[in-house]
């Protein structure tokens, strides 16, 4: 699979362009990505539920499609603001979101902040609390490696970014590794993925910590059983704050667990909704 621009739409978002793709009908999801990853992680997870939903996938500011500069805001709480501007040009008043990743956190800041326009919430491998940002993304947010970064960010180093965060065999593919390189292929993409790295302030959620302890919305967990990348504290604690959380362990996943185990998240997610 190649990566296909002309398969997106964009609208514009407080002066930016916000890419994305949507197909099915039914209740609207909203799916976001995380760092390093763009909108193509839903595809193995899209075909199983698009018969029941309506899915947006959106590409964040400064990654796949959408936007990208080097002196942009890409800040979680920056994110969270530009979606709900997002969510109005779209005119979608109300969604499930399921977020990835820094997907998760954002989700996190969107629940607290504006809990009237979400059914529910999912997050997958979320980032939370102080337990992140990680390596190698902790070292890309100095002026000294964001440099050794900008020279050494090749194919190979992707690559082995790509292979740790995959758990089956059969998930590691040569047309993976394309589709995540096609996020990566130019100085203007990767300047803007470390301006993406140099954003990212576990503050941003630090802050509003307290207040998952009063989230009314009801919350998916999943946790990838083999993610290297994120604590399995980050998601216990989660489950532990939020009132109306279920937490659940995908099996023989990584990171990329939309890559590794689609059918497994397919029927959480499902189920969860249906309970919504």
């Amino acid at each position: 699979m190649k990566f296909d621009p002309s398969s997106y739409k964009t609208v514009s978002c407080n002066g930016f362009q916000m890419a994305y793709q949507r197909s099915g009908s039914g209740p609207t999801v909203l799916m976001v990505h995380g760092i390093t990853t763009y909108s193509f992680i839903w595809r193995k997870i899209v075909p199983l539920l698009e018969d029941e939903y309506d899915l947006v996938r959106v590409d964040l500011l400064g990654c796949g499609s959408s936007d990208m500069s080097s002196d942009f805001d890409l800040s979680l709480k920056n994110h969270a603001t530009l979606l709900i501007e997002f969510m109005d040009q779209l005119g979608l008043e109300k969604v499930h979101i399921v977020g990835h990743d820094i997907g998760g956190g954002i989700a996190q800041l969107l629940g607290i902040s504006h809990p009237e326009r979400f059914h529910s919430i999912a997050m997958l491998n979320p980032v939370g609390y102080d337990y992140w940002p990680v390596q190698p993304i902790t070292s890309m947010r100095t002026p000294v490696f964001r440099q050794l970064a900008m020279a050494a960010f090749d194919r190979g180093y992707y690559k082995s970014i790509v292979r740790k965060a995959t758990f089956r065999e059969s998930t590691y593919t040569d047309e993976l590794n394309e589709l995540f390189w096609s996020n990566f292929d130019n100085p203007r993409s990767k300047k803007s993925f470390l301006r993406f790295a140099k954003c990212l302030n576990n503050n941003d959620l630090m802050e509003v910590a307290d207040q998952l302890k009063q989230m009314k919305l009801p919350v998916l967990i999943l946790r990838a059983e083999k993610d290297v990348f994120l604590s399995a504290g980050i998601t216990s604690r989660l489950h532990d704050d939020i009132p109306e959380s279920t937490l659940k362990i995908i099996s023989r996943s990584g990171h990329y667990m939309q890559e590794d185990a689609p059918e497994e998240i397919n029927v959480e997610l499902k189920m969860f909704w249906r309970v919504s």
